[in-house]
């Protein structure tokens, strides 16, 4: 019997997060030295939102904008997708597709467990062509 994946096989586990207080110029940091796209945003360890480099590239290019001193509140994005470790891959994929989503942050009992990504989802499409061109699986 096949049983459809869940998103915690294939999440980022324990992702890097920032404080919603902390200037733009540490999400930067993190997010250069890491190479990454996405950040949980906490206050108080919860997650409050989602910052990418887009939404810092667009606080940044306003006038007047100082990177130290503009926190990360200010440039995230409060609707953030949060799921449960136990949520099916196939739900994930779908509701970011449809809502035409970069990333999922995975929750368990209020607290990030993970990020599923769409460089995630392209690794999950990369298995998946890697097994279809061996022959072990079929698209009928």
């Amino acid at each position: 019997m096949h049983t459809s994946p869940l998103v915690s096989e294939y999440m980022t586990p324990n992702p890097h997060v920032i404080g919603a207080e902390q200037p733009l110029s540490r999400a930067h940091d993190i997010m250069r030295e890491n190479e990454l796209r996405h950040l949980p945003v906490l206050h108080g360890g919860t997650l409050v939102g989602l910052v990418s480099r887009g939404d810092l590239h667009l606080v940044e290019t306003m006038p007047d904008v100082d990177r130290e001193k503009v926190s990360v509140e200010e440039a995230m994005s409060r609707d953030v997708y949060g799921v449960g470790p136990d949520e099916l891959l196939v739900s994930v994929v779908r509701a970011m597709t449809a809502r035409k989503l970069g990333s999922a942050v995975i929750l368990d009992q209020g607290k990030v467990v993970g990020i599923f990504t769409v460089i995630d989802a392209l690794r999950v499409l990369d298995r998946a062509l890697g097994a279809l061109t061996r022959g072990d699986v079929r698209l009928d």
